[in-house]
């Protein structure tokens, strides 16, 4: 590959947004996403929702991809009745950044899934989110930080080996574990912090965090996104297939 790897990010789709004269609808994305692509070296392209069966195009031109953060997943997703705490559904939404998921891991694709980004991916794969934990976002609208302790021996702990304070603002979490995934962080009260496959080395790129690393000053995690993006055997034609990847 000659160039920055391009590395996709799903955006929000908002009812009415307000810049200058304009009060319109309009596709969002916070700057810190596109920001943290290109400081850690590859080029940004926002992806706003779609139908889902454009996915597979719209990752095949690109070498990597984030799904980045947002309102809670509708649990019917993953089977369960609604909290009272659970926020309005996003049914577009959910249905383009699955269907975005989904075809990064069947084609090998590098993939970041970042806070809702990391409870998608792992409803994806069949787990299940817990609809409220306390303490992850005390102040509305405010971003908090708390210490992340490695998973010794995960890919995370390869990127990340110390623990560290990182942004949090959430208040779901993991619950039980997707089809092949392993937590790889946790939280000091035992919140899973990141996901990964359970065999990085002969699977693809995958791995998402329940932070917001576009809010801090670290780039090592994406930095990694990137460097995996960048290598010419990054697709699925040429890498092993692993437990959590579909068949074309």
């Amino acid at each position: 590959m000659t160039g920055r790897p391009l590395i996709g990010v799903s955006t929000y789709l908002e009812a009415e947004a307000r810049w200058g004269v304009w009060r319109l609808e309009a596709a969002l994305l916070p700057a810190g996403y596109p920001r943290l692509v290109q400081r850690a070296g590859g080029l940004a392209a926002m992806l706003p929702p779609d139908a889902p069966r454009h996915a597979a195009a719209a990752v095949a031109r690109l070498d990597g991809l984030v799904i980045a953060g947002g309102p809670d997943v509708d649990p019917a997703r993953y089977g369960a009745a609604r909290d009272p705490r659970t926020g309005p559904p996003a049914p577009a939404r959910d249905a383009w950044e699955l269907a975005l998921i989904e075809a990064a891991l069947a084609a090998g694709v590098p993939l970041l899934g970042v806070c809702r980004g990391m409870q998608l991916l792992n409803v994806a794969l069949g787990g299940t989110l817990v609809q409220h934990v306390d303490g992850h976002a005390e102040t509305p609208g405010v971003f908090g930080r708390h210490p992340v302790r490695p998973v010794p021996g995960t890919r995370y702990a390869g990127i990340v080996p110390e623990e560290v304070r990182v942004p949090t603002y959430h208040h779901q979490a993991v619950d039980r574990l997707g089809t092949g995934l392993i937590a790889s962080a946790h939280a000091v009260d035992g919140t899973v912090e990141a996901i990964e496959p359970a065999a990085p080395g002969s699977a693809a790129w995958v791995l998402g965090v329940q932070w917001h690393p576009e809010m801090g000053e670290d780039l090592r995690v994406m930095r990694a996104l990137v460097a995996a993006a960048a290598r010419p055997a990054r697709r699925g034609e040429e890498a092993p297939a692993g437990p959590h990847r579909h068949p074309r």
